[in-house]
């Protein structure tokens, strides 16, 4: 038994008897038959049959799924960064987060793409509460983040979690990806939750929190979609937010946000990996001793490199622009675009309530005022 047992994915020597046991599920076979529309039952139980461990599973069949979601759901995914990265180094992803699933598999698609070391990924264990989404997760390296939990378990749950992403950076050999916050951005303002870091920080076994942080390798992240495919989705819960109302999620609420970011149509995607964080590390450590301080400090780092490096897309500026009745990026869209744009608002929404309208606009426009707020700071 390992202390890690209830968090871990699986181990690749568990994987075959794994997915013996699931392979005949009917998600499962629905997701074979999707990524392999033409291949007979004997070929997917060749397939099914040729899978060893997990890079076995992620290679043969996740990275074909994905590349079957692009084509079907998106313009295409473009990168920025991966050059940068050695091929035989682990780094902490810390990443914004805008998709349940696609933000973490995408940015494997392209490490893999690249030849770099796949990440293992945190999830929220509400996100697999059946044990067939429990599996698959395992299967494509994912680790467990219990949620919903008393302050005491809450404590020894983040410790364990922190040492687990330690032992897999620096004893497996596994590069790690992590959101930088609890649930995705609904507003489009990326910001860094502070209680991620602390989190992280747990396991620190060295005098100074930020040569901890340095050892760890920390990279940020930016991922943008052209088109939220959740969109209407998360309009509920921020409404609830500005009318300081408690939201409380339907059952399979979760469920339906997850398949809408994959089978949703997001038009074009970026995701750029920024740079190591290194000296701004050791800028903080000088600046003060105070951990709380240096954590605040931190995350004010990773937030900069996250907005300045995420792309922005026609549809940011256009919403930029209706939202404040100006005409200030006209020539970053077309008038087909805007018309694009206006029809989806028109589909999603409803038009007679203003705040609901500025609610949707916002969710697309902040992250141009998140720009403008960086460059102006």
């Amino acid at each position: 038994m390992s202390k890690f047992d209830s968090i871990r994915f699986y181990h690749d020597e568990e994987v075959p008897k794994v997915l013996q046991q699931i392979a005949l599920h009917p998600m499962v076979k629905s997701l074979v038959a999707y990524t392999f529309p033409d291949y007979s039952e004997e070929q997917i139980k060749n397939l099914l049959n040729s899978i060893h461990n997990i890079s076995d599973f992620q290679s043969k069949i996740i990275y074909h799924t994905l590349q079957r979601v692009l084509k079907n759901t998106s313009e295409g995914l473009s990168s920025s960064g991966f050059e940068k990265l050695d091929s035989n180094t682990t780094y902490l992803f810390i990443s914004n987060h805008r998709d349940i699933l696609l933000d973490t598999s995408l940015l494997n698609v392209l490490l893999m793409d690249h030849g770099k070391i796949m990440t293992g990924s945190a999830i929220g264990d509400n996100l697999v509460q059946k044990q067939l989404f429990m599996d698959l997760a395992k299967l494509n390296r994912n680790f467990i983040v219990k949620r919903g939990l008393s302050p005491r378990e809450l404590l020894e749950s983040s410790k364990l979690l922190s040492e687990y992403m330690y032992h897999l950076l620096k004893e497996e050999n596994r590069s790690v990806w992590i959101a930088q916050r609890e649930g995705r951005t609904k507003d489009g303002k990326d910001a860094t939750h502070q209680g991620v870091l602390k989190m992280i920080g747990m396991a620190c076994n060295e005098p100074s929190m930020m040569d901890y942080f340095k050892n760890l390798r920390i990279i940020p992240v930016s991922i943008s979609y052209e088109y939220d495919p959740t969109d209407k989705l998360k309009m509920p819960q921020l409404l609830a937010k500005m009318a300081d109302e408690h939201y409380i999620k339907d059952k399979n609420e979760d469920f339906l946000n997850l398949m809408s970011g994959v089978v949703g149509q997001k038009k074009r995607i970026h995701l750029h990996i920024g740079n190591v964080l290194n000296t701004e590390l050791d800028v903080i450590k000088n600046e003060t001793s105070n951990v709380n301080k240096q954590i605040q400090l931190l995350a004010k780092v990773i937030d900069e490199q996250i907005v300045a490096n995420y792309k922005l897309w026609p549809t940011n500026y256009i919403a930029y622009d209706l939202l404040n009745n100006t005409n200030r990026f006209e020539n970053e869209y077309t008038d087909k675009e805007k018309q694009l744009f206006l029809r989806r608002l028109e589909l999603k929404v409803d038009k007679c309530n203003d705040t609901v309208v500025e609610t949707f606009l916002e969710m697309y426009a902040n992250p141009v005022v998140n720009k403008l707020n960086l460059n102006h700071a």
